[in-house]
């Protein structure tokens, strides 16, 4: 009697090592097999349906296991960019050598000397008696409000600039310390304090030369308080009475950007 093929002849092309679609038709040939052959061949036909339904268990769990790998690869991949990304930030932030940290913190050591100095200076003058006055330079004097301005130290220069006023209204540079004032306000945001030293200048001064840059900072004072109609007067008066003035072409381009807008 002649054997009929299996499941895993090479004539069906229907064996176990075939994956995806492959599986399905060997269970049909199967089932169409145990219904047409002899009882004699069950047996077989079962062990082969175990057999075919394991591999398809273990391909799946294969499958799993790949699909779980690949999850964990892609993770540990983001994870270790993530630590790459906060280490090169890390480095960039902190640069800086120990010898350049020690500099900083020098060079910081020595303002913070200057300012312990300069305050020394003024309590000493403040305690001075009425009778001996200390006889100060008013150059030198109004140099250092100056230079503590352009450095930052702003409640010494605003008190330099006020004691050479108090002591020199009537110097040259009196109209030039009273606009000091005004730009130690203006300079930490205090715009309604350097609104009023700027406008003293012309009330004081009105014939100083500071006059119209103290007009042009008055009405950027007034803008940035929102007082947007006051500051368009006082530009339209400095266009007015100084034309040939640096401060007025200035004013000039605000009082256009204001029409543009």
């Amino acid at each position: 009697m002649r054997r009929p093929p299996t499941a895993a002849d090479p004539a069906r092309g229907t064996g176990p090592a075939r994956r995806g679609g492959g599986t399905p038709l060997a269970l049909l040939a199967v089932a169409l097999l145990a219904g047409a052959l002899p009882g004699c061949y069950a047996p077989q036909i079962g062990l082969l349906r175990s057999g075919l339904d394991s591999l398809r268990a273990v391909v799946d769990t294969m499958q799993v296991r790949d699909e779980l790998a690949l999850a964990v690869l892609r993770d540990t991949r983001r994870e270790v960019g993530e630590q790459r990304d906060i280490l090169l930030s890390t480095r960039a932030s902190s640069g800086t050598t120990t010898q350049e940290m020690m500099e900083q913190m020098g060079r910081l050591q020595g303002k913070l000397d200057d300012v312990m100095g300069r305050f020394q200076q003024i309590s000493q003058r403040a305690a001075a008696p009425p009778a001996a006055p200390q006889q100060v330079d008013p150059n030198q004097l109004y140099d250092q409000a100056g230079q503590d301005l352009s450095q930052g130290r702003y409640a010494l220069a605003l008190q330099g600039f006020r004691d050479f006023v108090r002591r020199y209204p009537t110097a040259e540079l009196a109209d030039n310390a009273q606009y000091g004032v005004g730009e130690c306000f203006f300079a930490q945001s205090q715009f309604d304090s350097a609104g009023v030293a700027y406008a003293k200048v012309e009330e004081s001064w009105p014939q100083g030369d500071k006059v119209p840059a103290a007009l042009y900072k008055l009405a950027l004072s007034r803008d940035r308080l929102g007082q947007k109609d006051a500051a368009k007067k006082t530009f339209e008066d400095l266009v007015k009475r100084f034309p040939n003035s640096g401060e007025a072409q200035l004013a000039r381009e605000r009082l256009g950007d204001t029409r543009r807008r």
